[in-house]
């Protein structure tokens, strides 16, 4: 375990940009992170100045400052921004990349039984709708599922398509991304990563991981608002002139009277409407977490996690279900006999902030560990264990 002690300039810090902090113990971080001024203040002057000057006014004004978003977001997962394409939220991101794909009816997708459950509901309607075939690697008794298994299952069915996420909703797992990529790359396959959890808490590279496509979101580790995300595009998507199903006069040309070009870059998955204030808060929220160093957040959150998960572990009717090595921030208990809706707002009215996910969002994982909820405590850097230790001791006190 590290030396928490050696982080408590940084962290006096990083509680002072976070000014909520001291009103709540905030645990939530994999469901939607506090975040920190800088990515308020970005927002709110944007749309102060844009109330003032009129939205194209002000979009044009600020040209060059929302640029930075491709170039920023590229350095955070070792891209180029050319790749980079803003999006709603992950799940947008992700979609637009399932559908540049432009399956045919017996065409296969290759995943995983810890894929987030909107993915596997998009894949679901890809079997119903187009004739796509699904198959689910199977999970390891310990941890998520093996490259060997994936690799082996790719030369049997020649899939068209994998899609791996990286740490699953519903448990601190961590998928081994960069191997699975290594047999994709070896096949010629495309390959589709979610980090949505994993953006902003773990390192990301994109060269190493090999991936086609990459979806995340904002408002969870990156510490950025709501409805905003990003798309990583590879050069090879690119020069093969795969788009998503619908383009609009930012992602195409309308050339000609019955010709259009879509734009050469990943702008192709982005439509032109979007909210610039989003975009720079997305911008200052990257920029936050590249100041503050990814490294140390992966390490100071693994900890901090750990530390959850021993102290848990200790709680009567308390079980904690995170299996694999590594392991992440994000920690899952289940408490038997307790009804989870009312343990939730009991612990939000004393000022812990957790959340609980459900079967119908976990099913294959949560059915393999034999429950139907869990209680998810994900802390982030800017959390200490004196708060660890207010929530379990909250959490003993109303399981009794």
């Amino acid at each position: 375990m590290i030396d928490h002690a050696l982080f408590s300039p940084l962290l006096a810090k990083w509680r002072a940009d976070t000014p909520a902090c001291e009103q709540v113990v905030h645990l939530n971080n994999a469901g939607a992170a506090l975040p920190p001024q800088v990515v308020t203040e970005a927002m709110t002057s944007y749309l102060s100045e844009e109330a003032a000057l009129g939205g194209y006014e002000l979009a044009a004004k600020r040209a060059g400052d929302i640029a930075t978003f491709y170039p920023t977001l590229a350095r955070l997962i070792g891209a180029k921004a050319h790749q980079i394409a803003f999006s709603g939220s992950a799940t947008d991101s992700y979609n637009r990349a399932l559908s540049a794909m432009n399956f045919r009816a017996g065409e296969l997708i290759l995943t995983t039984a810890d894929d987030y459950v909107s993915n596997q509901i998009a894949f679901l309607q890809l079997q119903q709708n187009q004739g796509v075939k699904v198959i689910r690697a199977s999970k390891q008794a310990q941890g998520g599922v093996d490259p060997e298994e994936m690799r082996r299952l790719m030369l049997t069915h020649k899939p068209r398509l994998v899609a791996v996420t990286h740490v699953p909703t519903s448990s601190g797992l961590v998928q081994d991304i960069e191997e699975i990529g290594r047999y994709c790359r070896e096949l010629g396959i495309y390959y589709l990563v979610d980090a949505c959890q994993s953006a902003g808490q773990l390192p990301l590279d994109v060269e190493a991981i090999g991936c086609d496509f990459l979806s995340a979101t904002f408002r969870k580790y990156l510490r950025g608002p709501r409805g905003a995300g990003f798309l990583f595009v590879s050069d090879r998507v690119l020069a093969a002139s795969l788009s998503p199903s619908f383009l609009d006069l930012h992602s195409a040309e309308w050339v000609a009277t019955d010709a259009y070009q879509p734009a050469a870059d990943a702008r192709r998955f982005e439509l032109w409407e979007r909210n610039y204030a989003l975009v720079l808060g997305a911008t200052a929220a990257a920029d936050y977490a590249l100041e503050v160093g990814i490294d140390t957040i992966a390490d100071r959150v693994s900890s901090l996690a750990r530390y959850t998960r021993e102290q848990l572990a200790g709680l009567p009717r308390a079980r904690v279900l995170d299996q694999g090595s590594p392991l992440c921030g994000i920690v899952t208990v289940h408490f038997s006999g307790i009804e989870p809706a009312g343990l939730l707002q009991q612990a939000r009215a004393r000022g812990i902030h957790t959340s609980v996910g459900t079967l119908a969002a976990a099913r294959l994982d949560f059915g393999q560990k034999g429950v139907t909820w869990a209680l998810r405590i994900s802390p982030h850097y800017y959390n200490t264990q004196e708060e660890i230790d207010l929530c379990v001791a909250t959490l003993a006190e109303i399981v009794g």
